[in-house]
């Protein structure tokens, strides 16, 4: 858990539970299957710079299935868009995925 929102959850345990009532209610609503949102969750973090919890989703995906290549392959997922920004977020993709247990 990224430790700016492991603070925000104990300082504020309320708009904790508000906050994860939402992303279990967008998860729970989408079309997609849980690889495919963990890939595309970890998609924007990449291109937005949020490493800080890229370990948490990265050993998800990789509980649920998900290889090194598609891992890869969704944080470069941005590259044109947001170019150096997805670059920094894959050495922090691949150390989790690499530490991780399946």
């Amino acid at each position: 858990m990224a430790k700016g929102f492991e603070l925000f959850v104990n300082e504020e345990p309320e708009l904790g539970k508000a906050y994860g009532g939402m992303v279990m209610q967008v998860a729970k609503s989408s079309a997609l299957d849980q690889k495919t949102q963990e890939l595309a969750y970890l998609a924007v973090l990449s291109a937005l710079g949020m490493t800080g919890g890229l370990g948490f989703h990265v050993t998800s995906l990789k509980k649920l299935g998900a290889t090194r290549e598609e891992v890869r392959s969704a944080v470069l997922v941005g590259l044109p868009a947001v170019g150096m920004t997805a670059i920094e977020a894959l050495g922090a993709a691949l150390d989790a995925y690499d530490a991780a247990e399946a």
